[in-house]
């Protein structure tokens, strides 16, 4: 059986921010309806490593006349990548057919993982922020920030937009790279100042503790929380938790791999997971509300599933055969 390969550049090339920002929400919305299945993703952190790899199997029925199939994603996280040029996410997503289990095509995770996380973030805002926002503020200046830009072009009639980086050299870098995209791009002075009177927020950072305070939000602001992925790392504090209608792609990951989620249940500021209004695909099936009024503040908790690698790499192969990019071998 023949593989098809598409290394980083092909997979940019096949992916696009919009087309696989339909597929994202097509698979999110499968997934609320059974018709998907992955575990939680498994953790290896060894004590000596410079980093931490996982594993993300995930399995999507058939649809639109399209077979069944498996995925894998197995992603190393380096968090010293950057400093090397390198996105600190790098892997392998392989997908393999659902009745031989013959692999059919290996991709860079990397790409995948870079173009499918914004793409989610903005179905999310898409269903979520008010419909007159007009401020965006990106907190981080690194892979996903650029992502993101990209990707809520168009989601919003954004008028303004503002970046927060601690070096402001990679924040005035990220603007120069989205060209006019936007009508006015300016890098703030500090997260508070990107934060005042922003309509839209999306935290895309390696940060540790919170970058993101309660008390800097705009009633009826919708946040995207997007660059923590592990218990111990926070973005945002534990009061917007509280204070927010609360959204995740995931109910299972959220409980175990979102550190701000686990500290507000133990500061007693949220009862536990009857906080999360809805899982992204059940609003989007239609089966549970989303924002219920103008001045809510929503807040949604990207951790990033199996079944979305799946779909953008099932996309991206689609899109590399019709445009002839991508090497096979077998």
């Amino acid at each position: 059986m023949r593989v098809l390969c598409l290394s980083h550049r092909d997979v940019l090339a096949a992916l696009t921010p919009q087309a696989c920002a339909e597929a994202m929400a097509a698979v999110l919305t499968q997934r609320a309806r059974g018709e998907t299945y992955m575990p939680l993703r498994s953790v290896m952190a060894p004590p000596e490593a410079s980093g931490f790899m996982g594993l993300m199997p995930g399995w999507r029925g058939p649809q639109d006349g399209n077979a069944a199939s498996f995925a894998l994603k197995a992603v190393c996280i380096m968090p010293g990548n950057p400093a090397r040029g390198l996105d600190a996410h790098q892997g392998l997503v392989t997908l393999f057919d659902a009745e031989s289990g013959q692999p059919t095509a290996i991709l860079d995770a990397s790409a995948i993982t870079e173009i499918r996380t914004a793409a989610v973030t903005a179905v999310a805002t898409g269903a979520l922020a008010r419909r007159d926002a007009r401020t965006l503020a990106i907190l981080g200046a690194g892979t996903q920030a650029r992502a993101h830009l990209l990707a809520l072009a168009g989601v919003r009639a954004f008028e303004q937009v503002r970046i927060y980086a601690p070096t402001q050299a990679h924040a005035r870098a990220l603007i120069d790279q989205a060209g006019d995209l936007y009508g006015e791009l300016r890098v703030a002075p500090g997260a508070q100042d990107a934060l005042r009177d922003a309509d839209v927020v999306v935290t895309a950072t390696s940060a540790r503790e919170p970058v993101l305070r309660r008390d800097w939000l705009k009633p009826g602001a919708h946040v995207n929380a997007v660059g923590a992925s592990s218990p111990q790392a926070r973005e945002i504090d534990t009061a917007t938790v509280a204070a927010s209608a609360l959204f995740c792609d995931s109910r299972e990951s959220l409980r175990n791999e979102a550190g701000e989620f686990q500290l507000a249940i133990a500061e007693g500021l949220i009862g536990g997971e009857e906080h999360v209004r809805a899982e992204l695909g059940e609003v989007l099936a239609g089966i549970a509300d989303g924002r219920r009024d103008a001045a809510e503040l929503t807040l949604f908790r990207s951790l990033g599933l199996a079944i979305e690698d799946l779909a953008a790499a099932e996309l991206a192969v689609a899109e590399a055969t019709a445009l002839g990019i991508g090497t096979e071998g077998e």
